[in-house]
């Protein structure tokens, strides 16, 4: 906990305060930076600007002893032109990103406009539902009411986190293995039983929640009228 501390408080020294500089003296469009720990997205509205902040920010980084991971720092064409604009060069859907368990996707509303869009990561998903078949080994022979209680707080915590505007398609996936990983735990404690999909279904159905966006758009997020 020290150690994290220490340092969100030498990056906010070492990256924040000088990129809110260099935004107001080097930028000549529109900048915006998000950093999570050591994890950080800069988004720029012209690329020579995003170009010119990398070449700063290595070498910043360096006067501290610090590197940028070469895996995870790159240069992305991303947001509401970048599709238009890639298509006319002849190029590629854009890329996509990841960032603290959500791969962001420039994607389309129904109506066919620019819509940001986030997915739970898939090896996320995969490495919690790893560890949840092992825990339900454990729990093997645990009553069904109290094993789905505790599911219900698994699932619970899971959508509390990813339950976000255009992933419901991600959360649905998660219950739905999840159950089957119920139906085999359960299956597991008697060759003789034969648990149906059907009446797995019921039970999840009993002890799950369903899946529904608990969180709000971002734009409506930020939508606070003052009392005065």
């Amino acid at each position: 906990m020290i150690s994290s501390l220490l340092g969100n408080v030498y990056l906010h020294y070492v990256l924040d305060l000088w990129a809110q500089r260099w935004r107001q003296r080097e930028a000549t469009g529109d900048m915006i930076i998000v950093r999570y720990a050591d994890d950080a997205v800069v988004g720029f509205e012209r690329e020579d600007d995003a170009r010119r902040f990398l070449v700063a920010m290595r070498a910043r980084l360096e006067e501290f002893e610090l590197t940028l991971h070469p895996d995870k720092t790159r240069l992305i064409e991303f947001g509401r032109l970048a599709a238009v604009n890639r298509k006319r060069r002849g190029l590629g859907k854009p890329e996509t990103f990841t960032f603290l368990g959500f791969t962001f996707i420039c994607g389309k509303s129904r109506r066919g406009y620019f819509q940001l869009q986030r997915k739970t990561r898939g090896d996320r998903m995969r490495t919690k539902l790893r560890d949840i078949k092992v825990d339900l080994r454990r729990r093997m022979h645990w009553p069904i009411p109290r094993q789905g209680k505790w599911l219900r707080q698994v699932v619970t915590g899971h959508f509390a986190y990813f339950a976000v505007p255009t992933n419901g398609r991600a959360l649905k996936a998660f219950r739905f293995y999840l159950t089957d990983l119920w139906r085999r735990a359960l299956r597991r404690r008697s060759q003789r039983h034969c648990l149906t999909w059907e009446r797995i279904t019921r039970i999840a159905d009993d002890w799950l929640p369903q899946v529904r966006i608990l969180h709000p758009w971002p734009k409506l997020r930020f939508a606070v009228n003052h009392p005065r």
